[in-house]
């Protein structure tokens, strides 16, 4: 029996065992209440009113004008998937040498409504560390806070989708950044928690022209988990599973052929030697 027939049975197994999982359906509301609806070419309300990180009064439109903006929706305190994808941004910012505050400007904010200065410029304080550039991030990454109806203008405009769990006590959410033109307008989307610096320096550079980008496929990651109550998992499991899923059914599929055309490989040469 061949390597590959031999190996076959335990890796079937393997992918047999994910299965399942990664074939089990959606969790129901809220993670159906829950994601991005794709609001290309949408104004943002650049009167819409803040706090930044210092406890200044500003407008959303104060970071517009000249340069194309990266708009990230989080909360400070969320236990999950926030701070992940906020650090992804860093990394992602990390790989090519576009300035913010010069060439461009970040802006994260809150939805929250019950989050203060205060959080915000702790979080601040960590991602610049991070970020590894202080002064270029202290002058262009924005970390801002404010009330129920200013955060919803926001997150409307830009189809971000969240709720509020009470069982679980935190807020159910999806992951991803939207650009913005210099004139507040919607450009395209980038989702999930970290995002590969060329593209990102594309998008940048199409949203600095006014340009509207079209619909991007998305592959959501949702900031929820194990459901005690529920005994199931919910979205942010799910998707993980699934991907897991499919990768490892790939992988063996992959695997076993690379195994047989040695295995013809083999047999070929020793017909030849013979």
């Amino acid at each position: 029996m061949t390597r590959a027939f031999r190996l076959a049975p335990a890796l079937m197994a393997l992918a047999a065992s994910a299965l399942p999982l990664a074939a089990q359906p959606m969790m129901p509301s809220p993670t159906r209440e829950v994601g991005w609806e794709q609001h290309t070419g949408t104004q943002l309300p650049l009167d819409a009113t803040f706090q930044d990180e210092n406890g200044k009064s500003v407008r959303l439109g104060d970071y517009f004008g000249k340069k194309p903006v990266i708009l990230s929706l989080a909360y400070y305190e969320c236990p999950m998937l926030c701070g992940i994808a906020l650090e992804g941004l860093a990394r992602s910012l990390k790989g090519f040498t576009l300035t913010p505050g010069a060439d461009f400007e970040v802006v994260t904010l809150s939805f929250s409504p019950v989050e203060k200065p205060p959080l915000a410029r702790d979080k601040k304080t960590n991602l610049v560390e991070f970020y590894g550039r202080k002064a270029e991030g202290e002058a262009g990454w924005h970390f801002l806070t404010g009330d129920e109806t200013q955060i919803r203008r926001v997150t409307e405009a830009a189809g971000f989708k969240y709720r509020w769990d009470e069982l679980q006590k935190q807020y159910a959410h999806a992951t991803g950044v939207v650009l913005v033109t210099p004139e507040g307008v919607i450009s395209r989307y980038f989702f999930g928690v970290e995002y590969a610096p060329k593209e990102l320096r594309l998008g940048l550079s199409e949203a600095s022209e006014g340009k509207v980008g079209g619909v991007t496929a998305q592959l959501l990651l949702l900031c929820f988990q194990y459901n005690p109550a529920l005994g199931k998992y919910t979205a942010t499991t799910m998707t993980v599973l699934r991907i897991a899923g499919a990768l490892l059914v790939l992988g063996f599929g992959a695997f076993l052929a690379v195994m047989l055309r040695r295995e013809r490989r083999g047999r070929a040469h020793a017909g030849a030697s013979a």
